[in-house]
Formats: structure tokens, sequence, C-alpha cells
């Protein structure tokens, strides 16, 4: 395609003009998306502490950023947990505690594969879901 020289350079120069306004946009945008973000942890993390009033104190953060992480595919960025329902609370503060609390890590080290590793660990993560919850 044939562009005149002159039509480029004009082109380049608009451009090269608001680069600044463009750049600081994308600043603005990205610092909203960041407060959004952590406003979404707060909930969640919120949401953790109501269902778990016996979790240690500070945790719930600890299990919201983590679930919540973005990029991640974890359980924290699907759409149940958007909404905060209980299932997906549920599985966030679950894993938590399999790597936290229990031997998981060093069983999955150890050559357990992962389904026999969380069946290694299940009644201590259920013993400590059960501890964390409101109603025993």
């Amino acid at each position: 395609m044939l562009v005149e020289a002159l039509a480029l350079e004009r082109a380049e120069q608009e451009c090269l003009a608001d680069s600044e306004v463009r750049k600081r946009r994308r600043e603005r945008e990205a610092l909203r998306r960041a407060e959004i973000d952590q406003k979404y942890v707060e909930r969640f993390a919120a949401r953790v502490r109501e269902l778990y009033p016996k979790c240690p104190s500070g945790r719930e953060f600890e299990i919201a950023e983590h679930a919540c992480l973005k990029y991640s595919g974890r359980v924290g960025r699907s759409a149940a947990a958007k909404s905060l329902e209980e299932s997906a609370v549920r599985l966030a503060v679950t894993a938590h505690i399999r790597h936290a609390e229990t031997q998981y890590d060093t069983l999955l080290a150890e050559g357990y594969e992962r389904g026999d590793a969380r069946d290694q660990v299940k009644e201590k993560v259920d013993d400590i879901l059960a501890t964390w919850q409101a109603f025993q």
C-alpha cells in the first residue's frame, strides 16, 4: 500500500503528541483495576470470616489473596466466587487448610498422586473446617 511520506509523518507526530495522555490514562485504569480487585479480595476475606468465624485471625486475608490472584485460574476467580457463594469460599478455605495445616505438600513431594494425598489428609482438613465454623 502506498502512503504519502507527509501523511505518514503527520500520523506519527499525532501519535507521539497524545502518547503521554494515553500513558496516563493506562496508569489511571491500572490503579482503578487494582483498587477494584483489592475491594473484591476484602469482600472475599469478609465472607471467609463470616462462614468460618473461628478461623485464626488474619488468615482470611491470606486465603482471599491466594484464591483471588488474578490470572491464576484459582477458585477465587470463578463466577461463583465473585458472587461470594459459600461453595466457592469453602473450596478456597479447604485448599488453604490442605496446604497450610497438613502434610499434603510433603506427600506430593514424596510421589503420592494428588487424589491419594488428598485422601490421606481429608480427615484432618474436615476436622479443621469444622473447628473454624461457627456452630459446632
